[in-house]
């Protein structure tokens, strides 16, 4: 039986992508193994959201190369997607798979196992070719069990001046709400108990085609034997009164809101191109506030865009702790050739940046903290998922309605299983304890 290996770098819409590629392999016939073994095929959906990540993932590939020279190397999604010259150059790689062409996976191998003599297959996609469908991919279970990351869209068309995305990814495509609903019934009968609809720009769901994300989130939400809905992560514009009331009177729906933010200064905003101001992202806040006691709101804040000066960077900050997030994302701004940022004016130098970031990474930290001890004392759903050993103990641990990690400990098997009880305390940084009734 040939063996093949996977690693996906980046974002959750490549996880999800990973792990079809991966049961893709399976179905064909694959023994998966560790991308650190020995392997006949190794994978790599790559990722090309900063200079970073373009390293990282050229270095994952010639990683892998090097683990065997003899093996079939892919190279898949935005790295190769977005620089396929260089992809081709590279000797490390044999075939080169763009985004929406990950389905022919198993075909592409075969081609390539039979030429007489070697070369790099390339198939990429046309990223402005319009009206391109959405790309069948799609998941019988899911290696967590309890969770399923669940892509449901694809592509941009926002534009941030910084974001080389819509390049890598193309315009916006969705896939039919009756499609996700039919793999949210087959993760569901394989015990599947938690989703998390992700996308590209999720917000943007079924304007290619009539339906509205919160449409898909009503499809889902009927499914039987799932207990509990998140969503990736949001722009502002779709918190309105009509979306937050009904998904508050959506049991299964979670309190916890991923609402994109950037930069907590309007220059700042204006220049990334982004579609509010501070007042607006404020607003929305406030509106998610008064449909839920204590909802969990996080974000994401780059640091050291073009042109932030240290004024602009202290409003940012200002802005962050009026809003009280329970989690932060801290990025300093990297420049992506193509983009509209990089050859902007008054680039930060990387000592300013890491200064930001520090301080903001601190903030986020005490925000956290404030967050969590809320709980302490109050009686909450637990949604376990694994036994892990933390000190001399071993407990089991999962996440609130609100995505606070808790742990328990219990005598009986406890994976996978809903359990309410009340949170007594801190156990170890980012682990609080829940009292054990159901030992």
């Amino acid at each position: 039986m040939k063996k093949a290996a996977l690693h996906n770098l980046g974002c959750k819409v490549n996880a999800y992508e990973t792990e079809a590629m991966r049961q893709m392999l399976e179905k064909a016939g694959y023994q998966i193994v560790p991308f650190t073994d020995h392997a006949d095929v190794y994978v790599i959906n790559t990722c090309s959201v900063t200079n970073i990540a373009d390293r990282k993932s050229r270095q994952m590939l010639h990683r892998a190369k090097k683990e065997n020279p003899a093996s079939i190397v892919v190279a898949a999604g935005c790295y190769v997607q977005t620089s396929p010259e260089a992809a081709k150059a590279d000797e490390a790689i044999d075939i080169i798979i763009g985004n929406d062409r990950k389905h022919e996976l198993i075909q592409l191998i075969e081609e390539y196992d039979g030429l007489r003599e070697k070369r790099v297959l390339t198939e990429l996609c046309d990223i402005n070719e319009p009206g391109r469908t959405y790309e069948t991919l799609s998941l019988e279970r899911t290696a967590e069990h309890t969770r399923a990351f669940l892509k449901v869209q694809d592509g941009c068309n926002q534009f941030c001046s910084y974001c080389v995305i819509p390049y890598a990814r193309g315009r916006v495509r969705s896939r039919l709400s009756e499609e996700v609903a039919g793999e949210v019934k087959r993760l569901a009968a394989n015990g599947c108990r938690e989703v998390v609809l992700t996308g590209i720009h999720l917000s943007s769901y079924g304007t290619d085609h009539g339906e509205t994300l919160l449409d898909l989130i009503r499809r889902v939400h009927e499914v039987q034997g799932i207990r509990r809905i998140r969503l990736g992560s949001l722009e502002p514009g779709i918190i309105t009164e009509e979306f937050v009331g009904a998904l508050a009177g959506m049991e299964k729906v979670c309190p916890h809101f991923h609402l994109s933010l950037q930069s907590g200064c309007d220059e700042t905003l204006r220049r990334m191109n982004r579609r509010y101001d501070t007042a607006q992202y404020e607003k929305k806040c406030s509106l998610i506030r008064s449909y839920y006691e204590h909802p969990a709101i996080t974000t994401d804040v780059i640091v050291g865009f073009p042109g932030e000066t240290e004024e602009e960077f202290e409003r940012t900050k200002e802005f962050l702790q009026r809003i009280q997030f329970y989690e932060m994302h801290i990025f300093p701004y990297s420049p992506r050739k193509g983009t509209r940022a990089a050859v902007m004016e008054g680039q930060i130098p990387e000592s300013v940046k890491k200064t930001r970031s520090e301080s903001l990474l601190k903030l986020a930290k005490d925000m956290s903290q404030v967050f969590r001890s809320y709980y302490i004392g109050k009686e909450e759903e637990v949604l376990l998922e694994e036994k892990v050993q933390i000190g001399a103990e071993e407990y089991y641990t999962g996440y609130t309605r609100e995505y606070v990690r808790v742990a328990v400990q219990s005598e009986q098997t406890a994976e996978n299983q809903l359990r309410c009880g009340i949170i007594t305390g801190q156990l170890t940084e980012g682990v609080y304890r829940m009292q054990n009734d159901f030992a």
